[in-house]
This record gives C-alpha cells, structure tokens and sequence, in this order.
C-alpha cells in the first residue's frame, strides 16, 4: 500500500532525516519525495509504502513532532502596493507591520525608477479576511498604499504557504471538500515534478494548472454557451453537434424517438448540458437513448450515466473497470499524464460509467497491429458505421465510426479540427498539452493513425465530426484514370 504526505517542515538541517528514521522505524519505504525551495520553501511530499498499520502509525507520528498541521486555514493572496521614499530602511516599519498582523509574505517586487520614490508590490498571505481594512488603515499611516489586481502569471511564490493557497483557492472555485484539495495539492505536485525533470518551469506549471480550473469555472451556469451546429445526415437522421469551450463534443442524433450521443463532454457541465439538452429534446425523457464513446479519456466520458446502454471499444470498457477498481484507466498507466488526468478527475467530478450499462462494439484485448484496423459495425436507422480501432496512438481503445453510403466519420481524437475552434477552445486545448507533455500516447502513431484514416475515406465529399472544434466537409478525390 502506498500513501503520499504532504509535510510542513521546518528550515533547518535534519528535517528530513527525522521523518525519514520515523518510516525506516515502522519498515516502511519512502518511494518518492519531492522538494522544491523555488516554489515552497517548507512543504516536502513523501511516498511511502507500508502496511496500512505502518502507514497509519506514521501519520500519528509525523503529526506529533508537528509535520502534518490538523488543519490547512483558507486564505488568499493578495498583492498590495506601498509606495516608499527611495532611502535606506523605508520599507523596514511596514515589515514590521506585516509582522504585526501575521500576514505571510508570498512575492515582492521592487525597483527604483530616478523619481526618488519605489513602488513596492508585495503579496500577502491573509487568512482573516477583516484583517485587511484594519492592516490598510494602519499602512496609510506609513506611506501610500492599495490593493492591486493583477495577472497571476507575474506571480513568483517563494514561501511556505503557496501549495495551501494554490489548493485553497482553486478548491473553492470548484467546490471541492477537504479531501479532494489534500489530493489536488498531491497531484499538483506531481505534475510540477514530473515537468521540472523535462526542464519545465514550477511557476508555469501551477498558472496552467490554475488556469485550467479557472475555465472549467469560468463557463459554469449563464456562462455555457456552446457552439450548437444542425445537420441532416439523412432525411430521417437529424445530428446536433454541441461544442463546448472545455470538454469534448457531443454529437446527439436522433432517428424517430431513438437518441444516440457520441462521447458526452465534462461531468461539471451537467446541469448546463441538461438544460441545453431539455431545450432541444423536450421528449428527452421518453426517447431510447444509447451512447457511444470513441475513447476512455475524462473529458469524452462525463454524462454516462444519463444512459442505459453505452457502446465502446472492449479496452476502454477494461479502462473503465480499473478505474472502478481504484487502480486508474488507461490514461493514467502513462507516469506523464497521469497526475494531470487525477486533477481532471478531481475538477470536474468524474465517475466511471456504471458497469450493467456498458456493452462492447468491437475489439479484443490483443494489440492492434495495423494503424486502424476494422474490428466490428453498428447501426442506428438507416446509417449503418463499420467501426475502426485504433492503435493507441491517441488513447488504447480509442474508435473511429465511418458510414460508407452518406460518408460520415465520427473520429474522436484521431482527427479534429484545431484551426476552426472558438477562441475559448483553443485557449482551454493549450492547457493539456503542456501539462501532459503530449495529449497523446504515442505522438508518432497518433500521426500515422491520422494518415491512414484519410485514406480509408472513398472518393466524394465526407463530413468528419472529431472529438473537438466544429464538423468539416473533406473532399476526397477519384484516383486518377489510367
């Protein structure tokens, strides 16, 4: 068993050594530990492997010699400005006065510009938020003073409250409970190591970190206003394409009172997909209603429940079976993406489809050999989709849905079109790839895939609806005469 814990240590040489004799008394083995002063200067993660009575006996240790705190106060940063006489010590009396009020230091920024004054930006760790007035009133008193706002990529923590107010904030955004922070600031963590040992920037990581929570929050409620394209596939199949600005797509074909939804998007957007849904469908209750999910990843997955029949591949059905397990899907047995994949999991309250629903299309358990390789079929109406399988260049598991005599392709991640996303989109589809490294799992195949996709694809004109951005109209040229 493994546990991870996020210590608050002291400064000082030997911290580490006292809590590193404290699992080799109770025989429990220290698997990972990451530390970075740059970033906090007293927080260090430990994980540890043990029995779950060596593991426990530990927790009550490290929060005896008072390395884990009871309790993690909410606070916020913010940074303020002091506009200070350019002499030596001006700055000193309001040092003091942070001091005073308890207030921890996270950024200061300073430089003198000739004008005989310097403008001090400083940010401030506060917990009472009826604090501020006061400490303001008293500053006054001192020098000129206000609250700022600014871009919180010109952040640079240096201090030991940074992880606690990165999580604090970012919980409450989202709506997370004490369990679910502990375990954003782990896997946060994880990320920046992992990034850091690429030569990624600490800073960087935790603003895109932020910032993707940000968007997840940012168009919550009023502010979901997918992107909603209508289609006639045939004259009895009518396809409504909802584009959201984070998440995948979902496409929703209806045929008579039978409803078929390829891949579903966040699990935070349910009520706004419910609302958007009821607005379309009003018969949404009383229709048959299927699914179909090209790939296992979070982002594709999150309404499965509304369905009593999900259709995928036989490995993401596995994927899924893991995660119900606790033992992670697919994604997640990559070391890269998986810390990034729990933070998902975490934001947008993820929970794997319910196992009665799901039901296998095509494929094996064996490796697939060819790029894409055909593996079963599926009918809705009169579309009738032979179903391709990918190699896993993308994800394992992942499914490509082509219908012949209408050529239409519902291609997942394979194919999508980046260069016509929304504004929105294509600022939430930088976050990714960063903190991933690499949205794919074998960027090389993912290319090959791609490639042998198109030519799969019979002379005419085909619509390609992918995982993200809006459809596309391909022409594919007739071979050349001989």
């Amino acid at each position: 068993m493994k546990k991870t814990f996020v210590t608050t240590m002291p400064d000082h040489v030997g911290a580490f050594l006292k809590a590193s004799q404290c699992f080799a008394a109770l025989e429990a083995n220290i698997t990972r530990v990451s530390y970075n002063k740059a970033v906090d200067t007293h927080t260090l993660f430990i994980e540890a492997e043990g029995t779950p009575e060596a593991l426990e006996d530990a927790t009550e240790h490290l929060a005896a010699i008072g390395y884990l705190p009871s309790s993690r106060a909410a606070g916020t940063v913010l940074l303020m400005e002091f506009k200070l006489r350019d002499v030596p010590g001006a700055v000193t009396p309001v040092l003091r006065l942070i001091q005073q009020f308890a207030f921890n230091i996270s950024y200061i920024s300073s430089q003198e510009d000739g004008s005989g004054y310097q403008q001090f930006k400083m940010g401030l760790f506060v917990e009472d938020p009826g604090s501020v007035s006061r400490f303001l009133e008293e500053a006054s008193r001192l020098c000129a003073v206000r609250v700022i706002d600014y871009d919180k990529i010109e952040r640079t923590f240096d201090n030991s409250v940074f992880y606690i107010s990165f999580a604090n904030e970012l919980a409450a955004r989202m709506g997370l409970g004490e369990t679910e922070r502990n375990e954003l600031v782990i896997q946060s963590n994880l990320v920046m190591q992992l990034l850091d040992e690429h030569g990624g920037s600490p800073h960087k990581t935790f603003d895109f970190v932020g910032k993707f929570g940000e968007s997840l929050a940012r168009y919550k409620g009023d502010y979901f206003a997918p992107r909603l394209t209508c289609l006639a596939l045939t004259p009895e199949v009518k396809l409504t394409l909802v584009e959201p600005p984070c998440g995948s797509n979902t496409a929703v074909l209806r045929h008579g009172d039978r409803l078929l939804f390829i891949d579903t998007g966040y699990a935070c957007y349910r009520e706004e997909m419910l609302d958007y849904l009821y607005a379309m469908i009003p018969d949404f209750d009383t229709c048959r209603r299927e699914a179909v999910v090209t790939h296992a990843d979070v982002d594709h997955c999150g309404l499965l429940d509304l369905f009593d029949t999900v259709w995928t591949s036989l490995k993401s059905i596995r994927s899924f079976q893991s995660e119900r397990a606790g033992t992670g899907g697919l994604r997640e047995r990559n070391p890269l993406h998986a810390p990034y994949i729990r933070i998902c999991k975490l934001l947008t309250g993820y929970t794997p489809p319910r196992p009665e629903t799901l039901r296998v299309i095509a494929g094996t358990d064996e490796t697939v050999q060819a790029p894409l390789e055909r593996t079963g079929t599926f009918s809705f109406g009169p579309l009738c989709f032979e179903v391709w399988e990918g190699a896993g260049g993308h994800l394992p598991g992942e499914i490509v849905l082509l219908e012949r005599a209408h050529r239409i392709a519902f291609t997942g991640d394979i194919y999508i079109n980046l260069k016509e996303t929304t504004r929105e989109q294509a600022a939430y589809n930088r976050y990714a790839p960063y903190l991933m490294t690499s949205v794919d799992t074998d960027p090389a195949l993912a290319a090959q895939e791609r490639q042998f996709l198109f030519s799969l694809l019979t002379p005419g004109d085909w619509t390609l609806l992918g995982g993200h951005g809006p459809h596309k109209t391909v022409s594919i040229p007739a071979p050349d005469a001989p």
